[in-house]
Parts: C-alpha cells; sequence; structure tokens
C-alpha cells in the first residue's frame, strides 16, 4: 500500500509511465491497449473509465432468480449431459434445496467440462440468467469458480468499453496495478469547492470508479464528478494557455474600408446575424491579436457570406486569405461563391487542389508568390511543403474538425500569425456553445436569409414506398433533381442499403441514377458529385458523405430510409441539401414500423422545426452529446471523464478557478495545473485534444 503523504512529483511520474512497464505487455500487446484506450501512457489507462458496473453479489437460493438480469449464485453440481450426435451443445445440470438451474456450453470439449464439473461439486456461477421453456439457464457463464474461492468473483465490476481480442478482466488487472502503484498527491482543486462538492481525492476517486464497493450511486457520482473536474479544469488550463500565447503574437492588422462596397455586391440583403458576425470579424482584424473566431451556423444561413466579407476585409488590406474546405468537391464550391461575391470588388479568387497539376498548378503556385492571388481555396493541397504566399494574413477553415490539429497548424504556418476564421455548420445547443469552445470567440448566424423557401418534412412509412418513388419519379420528369440517402452502404438481408437501392433505382427509373458513399476513394466521391452537381445524373444515392456542404440548388427532395435510425441534427444536416433553390422541396422521412417513442419524437421534432439550434436541444436531451452527429462528425471533444448532460456547469467553473489562478500568479497551482493539463493533451493523445 503507497503512502497516504503526498508526493506530487512521484504520481505525475507514476501516469506519465509507458504501458510496456505493464507486468506481461510487450509492443505488439501495447499497441492494441494503446488503440483501445487512446494513448500509450498508464494516465491513459486509468482514464478509460467504466462505461457501467454490474453488481455480481450473491443471491440466496435459486429461487430467488432473475431472469435477463446478471446473477451470482451457488449451487451443487448435479449432473453433466454430454452432446448428443450432431449437436455442439454441452450442459452441466446445477441445484439447490430450492430448484435446478443449466449451464449451457457451445463447442466446448465435453471431457474439460466433465473433469471441470464433477458431481457432487459446490460452485459459484455468475452470468446472464435465461429462460429456456421455463426453466433457468446460463449460457457461457462469465464466471464458473469454487464455493470456497468466492472472492475470485468481485462483488461489484466494473465493465469497458473494449475492441476485439482485449477482455474486461485484462484491462482490470492492469488498472489496478497503476492504481496500486499511485501515491498521494498536492491538490489542485480549489478547497473550498471539494468541502462543497464533497469530492474524494483524485486517488480516491479512481480506485472508486474502477473497485467500488456498491453501485451507491452517491459516492460514484461524486468520483466521477472530481475525474471530470479534473479534466475540465486541464481543458481551461489549456485553453488559458493557447489564448495568451495568442494574445503575445503579432497579427497583421486589417483596417481596409470595404463594408459599402461588399454590402452593395451582395444580391440580397445580409441577416442581422451575418451584420453581427461581419462586426465581430472587422473588430477582431483590426487588432494586432490574432483574431480566433467560430462563425457558427445553422443550414443554409450564410456562413460563407460571412467568409467572403473576411476574405475582402484581408485582400483589400493588401493581405492573402486561404480557404481550407475538407473535400475537392466543397473547395470548388467555395471557390465558385467567393468569385463570384469578390470578382467585381478586384479581387483575385482562385482554387488549389489535388486536381490541379503541371503548368496549371505552376501558374497557380506562382500566383501565390507574387501576390497576385489575394484568395485560394483549396484542400489539403493548401498546406504542402511547396505552397508559399506573398502575405497571408487570414485562414478560414471549413469545418476544421475534418483536418488533424497538425494539418490546421501547417497552413497557419504560412503566415505570420494570421487571423484565424472557422466555419462550422454543426449547430450544437446555445447552452453549450460559449462553454465548448473555449479558445475561439463564437458568432452564431441564427437566422436565414430571406426568400429561403421552408421544406416540406413529412414523416412516411416503408409501406408507401410506391408513393415515394411515384414523386421521385414525378420530380425527376420536370428536370429536377433527388438525394436518397441509406443507413447503410452493403447489406445483402436489407435492401435500405445504399447499393442495393441503387441497383434498384437505376432499374426502375428513366434517368441516370448515381452512387456515393464511404467505401469509395475520396476521388471516386468528388468525381460522383460532380457529376450530380452538373446536372448530369438526376438522383443520387448514397449513405451520410454528402451531409455537409454540398449545394445542388435543382435538388427538390431529400429522402431519407431508415430516418428512425439517425440523430436528429444529423437529419436537420441532410435535410438542409434540399430547398436551396426556387422551387418547392420536400423531404421524405422513411421509417421501419413499428416506431418508439424516442425516434418519433425525433421525427415529429423535425416535421415541426427547422430551427438547428432548437433541434441540436431536443437531440442533446434525447441522446446525449456524444450523438449530436457521431464525435468524428460533430466536432464536439472526445472527453475522457466530462458527461455533457452530468458536468457541463463545471466547464464554466473550471474557467473561473483557472483564470483566478493565473491572475493571483500562485506558483505552486499554477504548476499543478500545467501539469495536470499535458497528462491529458500530451502529444500522443492529440486526437483527445478539445
Amino acid at each position: 500500500m503507497v503512502s497516504s503523504e503526498p508526493d506530487t512529483r512521484a504520481f505525475f511520474q507514476v501516469l506519465a509511465r509507458p504501458i510496456t512497464d505493464l507486468p506481461g505487455v510487450g509492443s505488439k500487446l501495447s499497441e492494441k491497449i494503446g488503440d483501445l484506450i487512446g494513448g500509450s501512457s498508464w494516465f491513459d489507462l486509468v482514464f478509460h473509465l467504466p462505461h457501467r458496473w454490474v453488481d455480481r453479489t450473491p443471491v440466496d437460493t435459486l429461487s430467488d432468480l432473475v431472469v435477463d438480469e446478471i446473477q451470482t449464485f451457488k449451487a451443487t453440481v448435479d449432473r453433466f449431459e454430454r452432446a448428443a450426435r450432431g449437436s455442439k451443445v454441452q450442459k452441466v445440470r446445477l441445484a439447490d434445496e430450492t430448484g435446478f438451474a443449466t449451464l449451457v456450453f457451445f463447442n466446448a470439449r465435453g471431457d474439460y467440462l466433465e473433469k471441470t464439473y464433477p458431481v457432487g461439486r459446490e460452485v459459484l456461477v455468475s452470468g446472464k440468467i435465461e429462460d429456456f421453456h421455463g426453466s433457468r439457464q446460463v449460457t457461457h457463464p462469465d464466471y464458473v469458480v469454487s464455493a470456497n474461492t468466492p472472492e475470485a468473483i468481485p462483488r461489484i465490476e466494473p465493465i469497458y468499453p473494449l475492441t476485439q481480442g482485449m477482455t474486461n478482466r485484462r484491462l482490470v488487472g492492469w488498472i489496478r496495478h497503476v492504481v496500486d502503484e499511485l501515491p498521494a498527491t498536492d491538490e489542485w482543486i480549489d478547497s473550498a469547492l471539494l468541502k462543497q462538492e464533497k469530492w474524494p481525492s483524485i486517488v480516491e476517486a479512481l480506485r472508486s470508479v474502477h473497485f467500488p464497493q456498491s453501485v451507491d450511486p452517491l459516492p460514484l457520482d461524486a468520483a466521477l464528478a472530481r475525474l471530470a473536474y479534473d479534466e475540465a479544469l486541464a481543458r481551461a488550463t489549456r485553453f488559458h494557455i493557447a489564448r495568451s500565447h495568442n494574445a503575445s503574437s503579432s497579427a497583421p492588422i486589417l483596417r481596409s474600408a470595404v463594408d459599402r462596397d461588399f454590402l452593395n455586391g451582395l444580391p440580397f440583403a445580409p441577416t442581422g446575424a451575418q451584420r453581427r458576425a461581419m462586426d465581430d470579424i472587422r473588430v477582431d482584424a483590426a487588432s494586432a491579436t490574432p483574431m480566433r473566431r467560430m462563425v457558427q451556423g445553422d443550414v443554409g444561413a450564410g456562413k460563407t457570406v460571412v467568409a467572403a466579407y473576411a476574405c475582402a476585409l484581408a485582400a483589400k488590406s493588401e493581405y492573402q486569405a486561404a480557404v481550407m474546405a475538407p473535400t475537392e468537391v466543397l473547395a470548388r464550391q467555395l471557390q465558385r461563391t467567393l468569385s463570384d461575391l469578390l470578382t467585381p470588388m478586384g479581387i483575385n479568387v482562385a482554387g488549389l487542389t489535388g486536381r490541379d497539376k503541371g503548368s496549371e498548378r505552376k501558374s497557380i503556385l506562382a500566383g501565390l508568390v507574387s501576390g497576385e492571388i489575394d484568395v485560394v481555396c483549396g484542400t489539403h493541397a493548401l498546406f504542402q511543403d511547396a505552397i508559399e504566399f506573398r502575405k497571408l494574413g487570414l485562414t478560414v477553415i471549413d469545418e476544421q474538425h475534418r483536418f488533424g490539429v497538425r494539418d490546421r497548424t501547417r497552413l497557419i504556418e504560412k503566415g505570420v500569425s494570421p487571423h484565424r476564421l472557422i466555419m462550422s455548420a454543426t449547430p450544437i445547443p446555445r447552452s453549450l456553445a460559449m462553454t465548448l469552445n473555449g479558445d475561439v470567440d463564437v458568432s452564431i448566424l441564427d437566422e436565414k436569409p430571406a426568400g429561403r423557401k421552408p421544406v416540406d418534412t413529412r414523416v412516411i412509412s416503408e409501406s408507401r414506398m410506391d408513393d415515394v418513388l411515384s414523386a421521385v419519379d414525378r420530380s425527376t420528369r420536370k428536370g429536377e433533381q433527388v438525394f436518397w440517402v441509406c443507413p447503410r452502404v452493403d447489406d445483402e438481408d436489407d435492401d435500405r442499403a445504399a447499393v442495393s437501392r441503387h441497383a434498384l433505382l437505376a432499374d426502375i427509373l428513366t434517368v441516370p441514377v448515381g452512387l456515393v458513399h464511404g467505401r469509395m476513394t475520396a476521388k471516386e466521391k468528388d468525381e460522383t458529385l460532380e457529376v450530380f452537381k452538373e446536372g448530369q445524373s438526376k438522383v443520387l444515392v448514397a449513405t451520410t458523405v454528402i451531409e455537409v456542404g454540398v449545394d445542388v440548388p435543382a435538388a427538390t427532395i431529400m429522402v431519407i430510409e431508415g430516418a428512425d435510425t439517425f440523430g436528429l441534427a444529423q437529419l436537420h444536416q441532410l435535410r438542409g441539401r434540399v430547398g436551396r433553390g426556387s422551387e418547392n422541396s420536400f423531404c421524405l422521412l422513411v421509417y421501419r414500423p413499428p416506431l418508439g417513442e424516442t425516434a418519433k419524437k425525433r421525427l415529429e421534432t423535425l416535421r415541426q422545426s427547422e430551427d438547428g439550434f432548437h433541434i441540436a436541444e431536443v437531440d442533446f436531451k434525447l441522446r446525449g452529446p456524444g450523438d449530436i452527429l457521431g464525435k468524428q462528425q460533430s466536432g464536439l471533444p472526445d472527453f475522457r471523464a466530462i458527461d455533457l448532460q452530468k458536468h457541463a456547469g463545471l466547464l464554466n467553473i473550471a474557467k473561473q478557478q483557472v483564470e483566478l489562478d493565473f491572475s493571483k500568479n500562485d506558483e505552486h497551482r499554477l504548476s499543478l495545473l500545467r501539469k495536470l493539463q499535458k497528462l491529458f493533451y500530451r502529444p500522443s493523445t492529440t486526437s483527445k485534444s478539445p
């Protein structure tokens, strides 16, 4: 047992050790563990937290067993039943004074089982109780031990997220090894808050979460909240350091008066939200402190116009702007839109993607070096080593979560502390927007441009598929285009899969039908989307790869099959692909009955509202933050301990504590906070960064 006296240096040293220091863990096994826990240190291991806990406290008798529950019970082996000829099922019947229960094993060796379960042996069993024709049974029990060694079954067992080849028991063993090595440490949390919340120390919290003595929610919740606050503090410290570094950098001062020319050149009056965002950008860019601003807008809220304003401000201040998008299709789309808005102002807009080769590419590169090109729109091609700018003053990144941290940094390094604008089409609840984006300022576009028609959204059972097909046929005969979204790429047993749906539509419709999904290469996807954008195909069958940014004004129908299986905000993003032209548009949410209560609530919410922020609030309450769009697509941080539904308030409290600690300049406390944030955000865990 480690000493209870604080040894802060040893505490951080233990957590920084590599997982190869664990008993029996070599390089190959460490890679598997690392893939599971998202890192390579002992810290990553102990912050791989359980997602539930199983109470394996034994029941008194077999008559107390509850079907469909994990239960632990003591009984005596009554008989062993070998598999009949042609069968792979071996059975062990157990008994006590109140009845019988059967252990069932598939593909097990009969001689081994018979030796392991001799008649008369008293055993302790734990596993899920099933009902088989009125009899209780356990198929492949989790534990079977001698009744004389009850300690071999944990009373309360944590259950962890796992990957193939990794077992819960092995993980628990490694975590126990680390927790047992941890000494006490000096406290970095404000003592008044610790006392008020009745939180344990971090070592006690880790022990409570990984090795709880009961499933009483009070101590568990307190331990989890403590660990969540540690993460919130680390995050707030990281943001504070980043902001301090940003404030000490000297950025280009962009002060050209472009408002009148820019606004006069717009084909429509900007919304109030767009004007406010432009005002924010104008103030930010006039400062020598680099702008770090996110423009977060609902589908169709006009983010590109705001980005165009920022580019005009840079260009007319004799600086260049680089606009980076995640795909060639989106980059070319941005280039066209920005050209339409900025060329009349004498601003030269170019595009640079992997498609540009030879003399055309050389010409673009020369234009960037000479300064002839004011604004360039591109993909990952923009941050390659060969790309040089004369005076890069602004970077605009569309859907930044689709780029790695290093990718974004490489683009920024093309200039000297350029201003940074981020565009996000992912509405998240207003209550979380400012909290989550602690390292950037946020401008929210919550108004739609005048004249944009609402999309008529209808909820339809798949039993009415003939009506859906008729609507699609009528629309395409009029020259309109249709998106048809499927929940998966391929499944022989489900005609809702994209591959089979494409084959069916291509067979029955008289117009060209395209297909795009995530298993295609980036080039194949871009080419298919371009064909659809150009109107050469009239129906595009797709998975959710088309949910962000694809602009096809002639598309008037969005069919979403299996709509009941999608998240609300994801459905809203998909619906946003239509309604961009002058024709009436429809979104058909096709579901397979019966429709559960939660799914019904989601679809009804979408049918009744087009406000993405309201929809995000509902989705947050129904499904939780990790499913607002799926962590990989939403841009939400991949938290280790923070559950936004329970701990969102802790983020603000942590921010206040960190600001107070830095203002007091308490070196001991600040040293602890810096060490804490390094644990959470080391280079080896870049993917976990905020």
